[in-house]
């Protein structure tokens, strides 16, 4: 089944990877879709045409539930679950859309925000931006935070450069390195606020375990991590305020 669904849809990022089971229908924003056993709410909702904004995932790595955008309402269950991690079920309702949603997924994004580049919150052309204009969030009430905004550049590997300026912490560049390269070059270092991904023991990247092989550029969704080839001139950081 999963086969015939995936082959309408190739150019789709469904959020979390395809499973192969028993069918499962549901429903979500009002259409009717069916999904084996073991997919995601998101999965679902993508594939009903009601996708879910989403940041952390991605499908070609498992579920991770870190950046609190992907809420949906769940009939008959209390909360707001992250459709990402939370498994369909025979007779599920869901929706995607909602006052409240819209209210969580905007105080989320606003946070993200205070800890993002000023100059680069419009005209941006990643992920991030993406979902910036889907919610219609263009700019936050909160101070700025200097934490990641003034980390230098690392512009040590030949291909790629790490600008940690624009890093959310989403952690889809570790779990990539992990999941798809099988290397552990990358990691999420302290804590809360403090929260950073660093290479290896903190090590710059050229110094690192990285192999270059791309996977953790391809996952970033905030082109903190992007290839040098795309900047002729060199890269020059706008300034963070």
């Amino acid at each position: 089944m999963w086969a015939e669904i995936r082959g309408l849809r190739d150019d789709m990022d469904v959020g979390t990877p395809p499973r192969t089971g028993e069918a499962v229908t549901l429903t979500v924003d009002g259409t009717a879709v069916t999904v084996p056993a073991g997919s995601s709410v998101m999965l679902a909702a993508a594939l009903a045409a009601h996708p879910v904004p989403k940041l952390c995932a991605t499908d070609s790595l498992e579920a991770f539930g870190s950046c609190r955008v992907c809420l949906v309402e769940i009939e008959g269950k209390r909360g707001y679950p992250a459709s990402c991690t939370t498994l369909v079920e025979p007779g599920m309702v869901v929706r995607t859309r909602s006052a409240q949603l819209d209210k969580l997924r905007k105080g989320v994004l606003e946070l993200y925000l205070s800890d993002f580049p000023a100059a680069d919150i419009s005209g941006g052309w990643s992920e991030f931006h993406e979902v910036l204009k889907t919610v219609g969030v263009t700019s936050h009430p909160y101070g700025t935070g200097d934490n990641h905004l003034r980390a230098p550049v690392d512009q040590t590997n030949p291909y790629f450069l790490f600008d940690p300026a624009k890093c959310i912490v989403c952690s889809r560049c570790v779990r990539a390195c992990e999941e798809i390269q099988g290397t552990f070059a990358l990691t999420v270092q302290c804590r809360g606020f403090a929260s950073a991904i660093v290479a290896s023991q903190n090590e710059p990247f050229i110094d690192s375990e990285c192999v270059s092989c791309g996977a953790c550029v391809q996952s970033c969704p905030t082109q903190a991590l992007v290839e040098k080839s795309l900047f002729d001139g060199g890269y020059e950081r706008a300034d963070p305020q």
